[in-house]
């Protein structure tokens, strides 16, 4: 009896911990919720205000655009000064783009509650996973890391789908759903706020800077973003483009099925990090490199033959990539960067991901505008196919065979 209860102790105890670490996630699920909400609301708002493709990107660039700027002080201040000074006013910040979004009356309403909506996942992204890899301790990066990478996926996806429900079925097609977003955040405040954080390291230099990472950890971050990048422009397309392709297109207009498919594309990143979660780092990242080259070969297939069906394999197969490359530079990165510069070194992959994935789609937006969204997103899938395979390539000569396991 003595033996038995000594083997059950500590995975009795071992249960709440790691349920801790689950919980810590939700702020990251809650804002990320927001981050693509809007997805299936664009053809609503293009409707109703009569804007362009090339302004929708424009729109969703500006979602980019604070998101980087939030990346280059979220990380530094998060470090610096703990993670509760970050994520309370970024969850603040998500609430008042929900009302901004209820409201909006114009474009520039819109772009500015892009922009404000950027900032908090840009600052939930640095600080929040950071968050969350501080709860799960030593003992626990690697559950830390999957649970956060999972919360964030997880979240883009149910944010569209619950929007795209809500837009067919309830009054207010752009008013309700921000309306439940704003209790879901408040819920994410609570969680923060009761939450047993660190205080922040302190530290010396510019508050404001581009991320830089500690020497050991470079490699990391390189590689994660050779994969992560590729596979995050995909599932921006999707995001921004893809509701004004199945329009134009694949001739459908149902905001239902937009957000389906944005949910089933990133079900598809979450499901894909569980599954996976066994396996080495340089066996994730390479599988994400040619997931995104799939995605983008299946596209180019369904613009050929005008398919829904093989769209939305794309789509799934998009997300797959976005997941492998967002788990492996994570859990690389934990594995081999100081908790004093993980929000830092986070940050530092996400900028390095963004940054194409606001440019290529806000470019093939305009683009579709001078010559069709097929002849556009062709161009698209041309070049991040490009991308991905490059990826790959340096995934095969600077990863060690030997790196850590994303096992949680």
């Amino acid at each position: 009896m003595a033996t038995l209860i000594a083997k059950e102790g500590p995975a009795t105890t071992d249960r709440p911990k790691n349920g801790i670490v689950w919980l810590a996630a939700w702020p990251v699920l809650a804002v990320f919720v927001l981050s693509n909400a809007v997805t299936p609301l664009y053809v609503v708002w293009q409707r109703e205000l009569g804007f362009s493709s090339g302004v929708l990107t424009a729109i969703f660039a500006s979602y980019i655009a604070g998101l980087l700027g939030a990346l280059l002080v979220a990380g530094v201040v998060s470090d610096r000064v703990g993670r509760k000074p970050v994520l309370l006013p970024a969850i603040g910040l998500a609430m008042f783009a929900c009302v901004l979004f209820a409201t909006a009356g114009s474009v520039a309403v819109l772009a500015v509650a892009r922009l404000l909506t950027g900032i908090a996942v840009g600052a939930t992204v640095s600080a929040g996973m950071a968050a969350v890899t501080d709860i799960g301790g030593s003992e626990r990066k690697r559950l830390a890391a999957l649970a956060a990478s999972a919360a964030m996926v997880l979240g883009a996806g149910f944010g569209p789908l619950l929007a795209g429900i809500l837009a067919e079925t309830a009054p207010g097609p752009t008013v309700t759903i921000f309306v439940v977003e704003i209790v879901v955040l408040a819920s994410a405040f609570v969680v923060v706020a009761r939450l047993d954080l660190p205080a922040g390291a302190g530290g010396r230099g510019p508050w404001i800077r581009v991320p830089a990472v500690a020497p050991g950890g470079r490699t990391a971050v390189l590689l994660g973003i050779a994969v992560f990048a590729p596979g995050i422009t995909g599932t921006s397309f999707v995001l921004s483009l893809g509701p004004s392709l199945l329009a134009q297109v694949l001739g459908t207009t149902n905001r239902m099925l937009a957000g389906a498919l944005v949910f089933a594309m990133f079900l598809g990143a979450t499901g894909i990090q569980f599954a996976v979660r066994r396996l080495r780092v340089r066996a994730v990242l390479l599988g994400g490199a040619g997931a995104t080259v799939a995605s983008m070969l299946t596209l180019l297939l369904s613009l050929s033959l005008s398919s829904l069906p093989i769209f939305a394999a794309a789509a799934v197969l998009a997300g797959i990539g976005q997941g492998l490359g967002q788990l492996g530079g994570l859990t690389a990165i934990s594995a081999s960067v100081p908790a004093d510069r993980l929000a830092e070194a986070n940050a530092a992959q996400n900028v390095g991901g963004y940054l194409p994935a606001a440019l290529l789609p806000l470019s093939t937006g305009f683009l579709s505008d001078a010559i069709g969204m097929t002849g556009g997103a062709t161009t698209f899938a041309v070049v991040v196919i490009a991308a991905a395979i490059t990826g790959g390539v340096l995934v095969v000569r600077r990863a060690p065979g030997g790196q850590a396991t994303a096992r949680a």
